[in-house]
């Protein structure tokens, strides 16, 4: 007897007692109103092509940008520690007379890093900053580069203590993907790494993590001189890498790449021109080894630019501007088999470069807007906008009974008191897993029906399950 069949057999004996039934909802979605977070005679501007915003535990949330109020351009950051509705003052992280831009921020736990490029040394080199502290206090500048030509474009991305770095760089005579790691949560890092091999452009790089493996997305003028979106994956944590894959498949201009992963599962969101601009996406479901179709997200057919990714377990986030409406986002619940509709964030096409981040429950967006007269940094938040589950890895095996959870039936979501620091699954009721979770809500994105929920951990003790609404 499979594994499988030894799983629907011990369902079938426990049904009596274990059986859990979800009346599931629809998330209900409600977007505030914008904050501007800065107010200064200078310009602050977002990256282009980079998350500018981050979450950590306990509801801290932190975004980085660049400001040129002190005379030259510096790298700035700002933080909230209640997801987002309140924040704090601006923190200036740089203090030279050279030109500090485009920075990429990343956290894991208490560890937030942002990078950056810098001219400080006659050529632009890539500069790291750190805090152990979730963004109180920060270390001394850390140089990460030391090549003839310019670092540029950095991009990070940190699961644990293994941290990752992209960018593109011109030591090579033409514009190619470098890679650097480092295992210890960005103390220190290995060897630059070149990703790219080709006499065209290779450039602005993203990079995303899930399961140890990396996934690294770029796009490159090798087809023809025309933009195109490509991707290559290393499934040892950095260490060697698989080939470059081609991820656009039409003769269009594609460029301006964003990726997430979770579990087994990779995102990649893009602009591509086919008479008007749009964003496209497509995914795999296999941890990069193939990919499915590409999928048209937008549809307002004019100028749709600068799309960003962010997943949370089955739940996938993106935001794009549009030149004429504003800033339009879009959701999935199921891991972006399907996709719900456009929701016009801002009603002005002064909103640029946006980032999208949840912590939480919470959706948060990060942008720059030219509405005041000036470029300033603005945030839009939906505190309900998110599942709040952690999808992680499937286990390697299906060793644990099923465990009864009570009451039965609950609606839109529950919550897994005393569950926080644990991991559990659920399970349809033919024995096929539909999530693993890390967090204490589940139900959101899954059809009515009788699911199965058992411990991953080493406590095999019931669970209480509380209706929330």
């Amino acid at each position: 007897m499979d594994l499988r069949q030894s799983f629907l057999k011990a369902v079938r004996a426990f049904l009596p007692v274990c059986t859990l039934l979800l009346l599931v909802s629809p998330l209900n979605a409600q977007w505030q109103a914008d904050q501007r977070l800065t107010n200064n005679g200078g310009n602050s501007l977002t990256s282009y092509n980079t998350w500018c915003i981050a979450a950590s535990p306990g509801g801290i949330v932190q975004i980085v940008w660049y400001d040129d109020r002190d005379g030259n351009w510096e790298i700035y950051t700002k933080r909230s520690t209640d997801n987002g509705a309140t924040w704090g003052a601006d923190a200036r992280l740089t203090n030279d007379a050279s030109r500090s831009e485009e920075p990429s921020i990343a956290t894991s736990g208490s560890v937030v890093l942002v990078a950056w490029q810098d001219n400080r040394d006659g050529n632009t080199e890539i500069y790291l900053k750190r805090s152990t502290d979730s963004g109180l206090t920060w270390g001394s500048d850390v140089r990460l580069t030391n090549a003839a030509d310019s670092s540029l474009g950095p991009t990070l991305s940190i699961s644990g203590t293994a941290a990752y770095l992209v960018w593109e760089d011109l030591r090579d005579g033409n514009r190619e993907i470098y890679f650097k790691r480092s295992t210890d949560a960005g103390v220190t890092w290995g060897a630059d790494a070149r990703l790219s091999n080709n006499p065209s452009s290779s450039s602005w790089p993203v990079v995303a993590v899930s399961s140890g493996a990396v996934h690294v997305a770029w796009w490159d003028t090798r087809d023809g001189g025309i933009y195109k979106v490509y991707y290559r994956r290393s499934t040892d944590g950095g260490v060697t890498w698989g080939t470059e894959t081609r991820l656009s498949n039409t003769a269009n201009y594609s460029a301006f790449p964003t990726i997430a992963a979770s579990g087994n599962v990779v995102h990649v969101a893009w602009e591509e021109y086919e008479g008007s601009y749009n964003t496209f996406y497509k995914r795999s479901t296999d941890n990069g080894a193939t990919w499915g179709a590409d999928t048209r997200l937008s549809t307002g057919g004019a100028y749709d630019w600068y799309p960003s990714l962010a997943v949370s377990g089955s739940m996938v986030h993106v935001v794009w501007m549009n030149y004429q409406v504003g800033l339009l986002y879009k959701q999935s619940t199921n891991g972006g088999t399907t996709w719900g509709p456009d929701t016009l964030l801002t009603s002005s096409g002064a909103a640029w470069n946006p980032s999208i981040a949840f912590s939480g429950t919470s959706v948060q967006v990060v942008w720059l807007d030219s509405r005041p007269g000036n470029y300033e940094i603005y945030l839009k938040r939906n505190p309900t906008g998110n599942s709040g589950v952690e999808e992680l890895a499937a286990p390697s095996s299906v060793s644990r009974s099923p465990i009864s959870v009570s009451p039965n039936p609950f609606s839109a979501f529950t919550t897994v008191p005393g569950h926080l620091g644990g991991r559990f699954a659920l399970y349809d009721i033919s024995g096929r897993r539909v999530g693993i979770y890390r967090g204490n809500r589940i139900g959101e994105g899954l059809a009515p029906g009788v699911y199965f929920l058992r411990s991953e951990g080493e406590n095999t003790n019931p669970l209480r399950i509380v209706k929330v609404r």
